[in-house]
């Protein structure tokens, strides 16, 4: 369960968030949808702890995520989120093996182990050819299958997607969507999505609607 409490956030004199109040539940896939400036990245930043409130309070569980030091909150992050970008963030001079391990490296594993469960998922999520590929000999598709393999590599408590499937094409779209809730049913994954694709909003179990820093509207899915 992700906890969010009357979280505000200031840049300045310009309040972004004013007030927000969200619970999360495990397996669930979220979308949050509004216009553009309705704080909807700001929120995700905060839930995913890349960026502080100025009130407010985020559990996971039964830990307040902003109570943490700065490097205890950077190991919380490495071992409990996993992130998916718009343009997928990937380092070019990484094969895609070594993208999608990177993160199981930096938390401490084993090469030999953070390989073997890169492997494992490269190949449930069809790249097994590409592993030795760097960011530039894959497809946009490709491309954003690696990111999430690498947001899957520590086995998060929830993935954070903001405008996951922005820079792709229309078939590419669909099979990343699809990709979502087969990680949710093969792996209880947890999904929090930013998005302005109404069509994956619509598949998601709530879509949380956005305006001016506030939650106008929860829609639950049947």
């Amino acid at each position: 369960m992700i906890e969010i409490r009357n979280i505000t956030k200031n840049y300045d004199s310009l309040q972004v968030l004013k007030g927000i109040n969200l619970d999360i539940v495990p397996g669930e896939v979220v979308s949050i949808v509004g216009p553009s400036g309705a704080g909807k990245t700001t929120l995700l930043q905060i839930i995913g702890s890349l960026d502080r409130p100025n009130a407010g309070t985020v559990k996971y569980d039964t830990t307040d995520i902003f109570s943490l030091k700065d490097a205890q909150l950077a190991r919380f992050r490495n071992e409990n989120i996993g992130f998916v970008f718009q343009f997928h963030q990937l380092l070019p001079e990484f094969s895609l093996i070594e993208n999608v391990a990177m993160p199981a490296l930096i938390g401490g594993a084993k090469r030999s182990e953070a390989f073997d469960h890169a492997r494992k998922l490269i190949e449930y999520l069809g790249l097994k050819d590409r592993e030795t590929h760097r960011p530039a000999q894959l497809s946009g598709g490709e491309r954003q299958r690696a990111a999430v393999a690498r947001a899957l590599i520590n086995n998060p408590k929830v993935i954070l997607a903001d405008e996951p499937s922005g820079s792709l094409d229309s078939k590419n779209r669909q099979e990343l969507h699809k990709l979502f809730f087969d990680l949710r049913r093969d792996m209880n994954q947890t999904f929090v999505i930013v998005t302005h694709d109404e069509s994956l909003a619509a598949d998601c179990d709530r879509i949380i609607k956005m305006r001016d820093g506030q939650i106008t509207e929860i829609i639950k899915n049947s």
